[in-house]
């Protein structure tokens, strides 16, 4: 590829401390873009690439059946690679000016209703060893908190502090953000690092191991999670990321401010927070409905 690839993606995993996860989309959209250059114009310097182009790879990739919204997340590694290319002096502008991205529907977040979260949390019975303490406790953090996967897997007993009731979360661009925790979930907490650092054959100071005291991955907090919420609900997608969506949801429908929720999901702008309030209308119009004289 361009060698202004390779420069690119440093900046953003050096500077701008993009995620692992992001630079490897970046990294992954940047490579189709580059092959698709190189196949159907015989054009290897990506940094000459026209806006032409791109609205033919565009094209090609609906044809493909890509949805809108990865094709417009593919958009938007284009714009923050030729807006570097711009700032390095590279190119004078960005052939993205004259792209239009595809229309893409508004997407609701999937969440799970209060009385199964109730069930999940008070009904389930998990195993009284340290595989079930671990487990309960991943799906408490996930909804009492609202992190992330990457947030939670990255957990260290010394961002717990006790004393003042809160834990510090790592979360995109290592912006550090502190989330406050009630204090049976405190007391919970303190019990299964007891119970941990008595259960693991190596010593770690991450939150999350397994026996042998190796850090769990991605995938087994995934499956975690999905095997809980198989028994409480039938809602489609059983992920970490629909206990965060739980977490905003709640907290919303019971009257927190947006800007709050904002900060204790981490969000950069209040934008991606917005979408949560179409729950706390749903729950405005079946008030107005039941005490209004004329609903």
């Amino acid at each position: 590829m361009s060698p202004y690839v390779q420069s690119f993606l440093s900046y953003i995993e050096y500077e701008r401390r993009y995620s692992r996860h992001t630079l490897e989309s970046y990294g992954n959209d940047l490579e189709q873009f580059y092959f698709y250059l190189k196949s159907e114009y015989q054009k290897e310097e990506m940094e000459l690439a026209t806006h032409l182009e791109i609205r033919s790879w565009i094209v090609q990739m609906m044809e493909h059946k890509i949805t809108p919204r990865s094709i417009n997340r593919k958009l938007s590694t284009l714009k923050s690679f030729f807006k570097f290319l711009m700032r390095k002096g590279v190119v004078k502008k960005s052939p993205l000016s004259k792209v239009l991205a595809p229309k893409t529907s508004k997407r609701l977040p999937v969440f799970v209703e209060k009385a199964g979260i109730e069930r999940l949390l008070t009904d389930i019975e998990f195993s009284d060893d340290f595989e079930g303490k671990r487990d309960k406790m991943i799906l408490d953090l996930f909804y009492n908190t609202g992190m992330r996967r990457s947030e939670l897997n990255n957990l260290r007993e010394t961002d717990i502090d006790s004393y003042n009731s809160q834990i510090k979360v790592l979360g995109k661009g290592n912006k550090e953000r502190i989330i406050p925790i009630q204090p049976q979930l405190r007391t919970a907490l303190k019990e299964y690092v007891e119970m941990k650092n008595q259960s693991i054959v190596t010593p770690s100071i991450y939150l999350f191991v397994d026996r042998e005291g190796k850090l769990l991955n991605p995938s087994n907090i995934y499956q975690i999670v999905r095997k809980y919420l198989n028994l409480i609900t039938t809602i489609d997608k059983k992920s970490p990321h629909v206990l965060r969506h739980t977490f905003a949801t709640h907290l919303m429908n019971n009257g927190a401010d947006i800007n709050a929720v904002k900060e204790l999901l981490g969000h950069a702008s209040l934008a991606a927070t917005q979408v949560y309030t179409h729950n706390t209308i749903d729950k405005l119009k079946n008030i107005y409905k039941q005490a209004h004289p004329k609903a």
